[in-house]
């Protein structure tokens, strides 16, 4: 399996504390049948100052560990990018990373309220060239009010990644119901673990792959955790990966199953603008 977002790298951002920390996640993540992970520290102006020319080095940096430690794990570098305005120029500039240099890159809105003109953030991303990959959609405060939104986001082009331990319940209730119900309608791309340590929010793709074989079959769990990622960074075209499909639920959750269905109509609306004009550009 292919991990494409963790915190392994030491004391760069709020994941491994330290190298020993760093060195007890990637055994756990071999000992989880994990064989690739992409370190995705956070970069995030005013919090944790990182950049793609501090990045690179710190992943060769603990790869050379691991090989001399015998720790069969490879390494790529990537990056957790929060929303920025200039987010294409901080592309094109190496500022930001995309994942393993493909046209993949992960993008983390912020927690707790929703940007404005996100919409148009994703848009300029994908006429870019590169493929936004909307990190823990189901974790975000405020899915409930917007989710059809990321069904528009979805359905045009950008990727959706949620975290492994979101199925397990690890982040509660709110956040395995969006993880789920995401799944079920076919919205997601990839899973990921978001590990930071190997306690709280541990390597545990396993895990997840498993929970969500049961809910959409064993061959798309597959495709979130190898095929999918293994395409991600040999930077094949979406064209050319398997596009998820739409399953049965599992069931509702009564007290949330139906949050948001009416709600973000402004988004909805002018996000199908945006992607008719995406479509005229990509012809």
């Amino acid at each position: 399996m292919i991990d494409l977002h963790c915190h392994i790298l030491p004391g760069i951002d709020d994941g491994a504390s330290d190298l020993s920390m760093s060195l007890d996640m990637a055994r756990a993540f071999v000992a989880d049948g994990v064989t690739q992970v992409a370190c995705t520290p956070h970069i995030l102006p005013g919090y944790y100052f990182n950049t793609g020319a501090t990045i690179r080095p710190a992943v060769a940096e603990l790869q050379a560990v691991l090989d001399r430690e015998d720790i069969p794990l490879q390494l790529v570098a990537g990056a957790d990018n929060h929303v920025v305005p200039d987010f294409v120029s901080g592309l094109h500039s190496g500022h930001l990373l995309t994942l393993g240099g493909s046209r993949y890159v992960l993008v983390e809105p912020p927690h707790h309220v929703a940007p404005p003109r996100l919409d148009e953030l994703f848009f300029s991303i994908l006429a870019a060239g590169f493929v936004p990959i909307l990190t823990h959609p189901e974790r975000l405060a405020w899915i409930k009010d917007h989710y059809p939104l990321m069904q528009h986001l979805a359905g045009s082009g950008v990727w959706m990644q949620i975290t492994a331990g979101s199925l397990s319940g690890a982040f509660g209730r709110n956040a395995r119901y969006w993880a789920e119900r995401m799944l079920d309608e076919g919205l997601v791309r990839i899973l990921a673990t978001d590990a930071h340590d190997t306690t709280r929010r541990p390597p545990n793709l396993r895990e997840g792959r498993d929970l969500a074989a049961a809910r959409v079959g064993a061959r798309e769990a597959d495709f979130l955790v190898v095929t999918r990622p293994m395409g991600v960074l040999a930077d094949v075209a979406p064209s050319g990966l398997p596009v998820p499909e739409a399953h049965a639920s599992g069931g509702e959750d009564p007290a949330i199953a139906h949050a948001g269905d009416g709600a973000g109509g402004r988004h909805g609306h002018g996000f199908r603008a945006l992607s008719r004009r995406l479509r005229r550009i990509l012809q």
